[in-house]
Formats: structure tokens, C-alpha cells, sequence
């Protein structure tokens, strides 16, 4: 296997880690949680400028052409930073959606803006009783004179108080649990009928629990066709597997980076923790950890690449599998060894582990995707 980056992907990782280290430290991220819509609206426009946004699309949609290769490379970064810009719910999930389900006449509406930063997305997909299958669905579309009829309930919208265009699964046919059945719709996030409770989430991001009320749209509203939505969906969500294991990769690479150097400096008994052997070791199991889960980021971006299908899936699970496991490894030892130190607010070590325990639970949690690799 060939781990070399091209030249245009060195120059993109280069460009966000540059971004990442100058501009985003960890007191600024801080105080963007706290605010009103809890990112910059400036940082969104660089990422515009700077040509992140349309990444992932294709040169004829207005965007660069790139793949998974090229997403893992920003998104890691992103996990170095912790960066709390919607890059996830609207280019990935709500942009994804549209790139591979999308009509020509869908894309050329909304693909535009959200490469250019004046829309933003969500993917509305999760409901209570479905835990983590996609298929299992009580939000219902009808059809109505020429378009459809939504009522439903959508939890955890992630950046659902500030999307324009929700993708919203609903059901068109079929039973609660049958794959076939499932559409997929593009919603104005502020149609007749939409109603929504925003609230933050604990590693510092927004969502929101979205009822859908007797809501109208056309039939240019379905994308895809009727009932055959869950494929589209299903590559959605491993591209967003894709997407948050890469930024866990980041996230455990600060984790055990700070921690290396807390013990060096941190003194208990006349000498520097890092020196006993016992916490060397756990170092060591802490860098291994990411090192495991590294690997298997470059593997399963690359079987992306290589085309979408049962192997690819594999991998995305299999590497959603060792995130789950090392992130969580990594950041209880983070903590541990940084002492009461590591439960504080204003130190970064407990918001990166609050982030790394959100990705183990979002898009499936280790037990779902080690079922879901055993069937595959």
C-alpha cells in the first residue's frame, strides 16, 4: 500500500494545520462555545475562502474533486483543534447527502452556497426508537397533491439551530424497520411546520429535537428515488464514520502528546513522574492506542477511494471499532495522569475526552459496528 500524499494533498493538510496552530488555540475555541451560535461566523468564511468547504465535491459541482483521503487530512486536524464549525453537519452529512443522491438540478441549487459558506446543513436522521438503525423510522411523508406531506420527530440535529437545508429521512412505504421504503428529503430549516428546541451538547457543539408538523414540499423535494433512500444514507453515514474517527485520531494524538509532557514536568517524590516505570508503560499503551487507530484511518479512507461497497464498510467499521476503544483508553489515562488537574474546565484534557466519548457513541457505538462487521 502506497501511504504517500500527493502534492495537492500535502498543501491542503499543511494549509489546515497551519490554520490550527495559529488561530485556533484552545482559550479562543472557549470562548466560541460560549457564544450565541457556539462557532465563528469568520472561521466559516476562511474555510469558504480557503476552499475546505468544497473539498469533497465534484470539479463540475464547483468543488475540487477530493475523497476520503482528503477529508481525513482536514479532519484530523479539525480533532487537533477541537474545532467547533459545522464542517461535519454541512459538507459532510447534509453535502454528502446531496453528493451522492442529489439530482443535477438539486446540486446546481444548493451545492453552490454551501461551498461558498452562505448555507449551511443538517442531516436530520436520528429518532429515540432507533437507536443505531438508519432503517428504523415513524416519520412518515405522504404523498400530497404534487409533492409530499412530512410529520415526524428528528433527535440530536446536529447543527439544527443554524442549518438553512435539512435532509430529513422519512418513511414512504414499507414497515418501521424495512430498508426499503426509506426517502430522503431536502427541507428549508425554516418551512411551515418546523419547529425545533436548540440546546448544546456536552462536548461543546449544537443540536436540536426537530417536529415536523404537517410540512409541505415539492416533489423536486425528494432526493433520489421514492423509497430507496437507505443507500444513500447508509454512505452518508460511513462517510461521517470516516470523518469523526479521523478527528478522534487527532484528538488522542493532543491527549497523549500533553500528557507526555505533563509527566515530565510534574514532580512527586523529588523527581519527575514520567520517570517511573509504571506510567512509562501506560505512556507507551497510550501512544500505541493511536498508532492502531491511525493505521486503520489510512486504510479505510483508502478503501473508500477505491469505491464505495462491502469492503469499505468493513474497514469504516473496523475502524470505528478501534476509536471506540483507544479513544476511550487514551483519554481515561489522559485524565488519570494528569491528577485533579485533568477534571478541570479550563484545561483541554476533559474536552477532548468529552469529544472522543461523543464519536464513540455517534453514527454506532463499538458493539454495533463489531455486529455490523461480523455480517459483512
Amino acid at each position: 500500500m502506497d501511504f504517500s500524499f500527493t502534492e495537492e494533498q500535502t498543501l491542503l493538510e499543511e494549509s489546515v494545520a497551519r490554520f490550527i496552530q495559529n488561530d485556533y488555540n484552545f482559550e479562543s475555541r472557549q470562548k466560541l462555545v460560549k457564544s450565541e451560535t457556539g462557532f465563528s461566523g469568520d472561521h466559516w468564511s476562511t474555510f469558504a475562502e480557503l476552499g475546505w468547504l468544497g473539498v469533497p465535491f465534484e470539479e463540475a459541482d464547483g468543488g475540487f474533486g477530493g475523497g476520503a483521503v482528503e477529508s481525513m487530512l482536514m479532519l484530523e486536524n479539525f480533532g487537533r483543534g477541537l474545532v467547533v464549525e459545522p464542517y461535519l453537519a454541512t459538507v459532510v452529512l447534509a453535502g454528502g447527502a446531496l453528493k451522492h443522491g442529489g439530482s443535477t438540478e438539486q446540486k446546481a441549487r444548493y451545492l453552490p452556497g454551501i461551498v461558498d459558506g452562505s448555507v449551511q446543513g443538517a442531516l436530520a436522521y436520528v429518532e429515540p426508537q432507533g437507536r443505531f438503525n438508519l432503517a428504523d423510522l415513524k416519520t412518515e411523508a405522504t404523498a400530497s397533491g404534487d409533492g409530499y406531506t412530512l410529520n415526524g420527530y428528528k433527535a440530536v440535529v446536529l447543527n439544527g439551530p443554524s442549518a438553512d437545508l435539512l435532509v430529513v429521512s422519512a418513511r414512504t412505504g414499507g414497515d418501521q424497520r424495512d430498508e426499503s421504503g426509506v426517502s430522503l428529503f431536502l427541507v428549508p430549516g425554516d418551512a411551515d411546520g418546523v419547529s425545533r428546541r436548540d440546546y448544546p451538547t456536552v462536548d461543546g457543539l449544537r443540536a436540536s429535537e426537530i417536529t415536523f408538523e404537517n410540512v409541505q414540499v415539492g416533489a423536486d423535494a425528494l432526493l433520489g428515488d421514492e423509497g430507496a433512500g437507505y443507500p444513500i444514507l447508509e454512505q452518508v453515514i460511513d462517510d461521517g464514520i470516516m470523518a469523526i474517527g479521523s478527528e478522534a485520531v487527532g484528538c488522542m494524538e493532543v491527549l497523549y502528546k500533553d500528557t507526555v509532557e505533563y509527566c515530565k514536568t510534574r514532580e512527586q517524590f523529588g523527581q519527575p513522574i514520567g520517570k517511573f516505570q509504571v506510567l512509562q508503560h501506560r505512556m507507551v499503551d497510550m501512544f500505541m492506542e493511536h498508532e492502531q487507530s491511525k493505521s486503520l484511518m489510512y486504510m479505510a479512507a483508502m478503501r473508500l477511494d477505491e469505491g464505495y461497497g462491502p469492503e469499505a464498510q468493513k474497514a469504516v467499521s473496523a475502524f470505528k471499532v478501534q476509536v471506540g476503544k483507544s479513544g476511550r483508553f487514551v483519554g481515561q489515562n489522559a485524565v488519570q495522569l494528569h491528577g485533579g488537574m485533568g477534571m478541570t474546565d479550563e484545561l483541554n484534557i476533559g474536552h477532548y475526552f468529552k469529544r472522543l466519548t461523543i464519536i464513540d457513541t455517534l453514527f454506532g457505538n463499538v458493539d454495533h459496528h463489531l455486529k455490523r462487521f461480523g455480517r459483512l
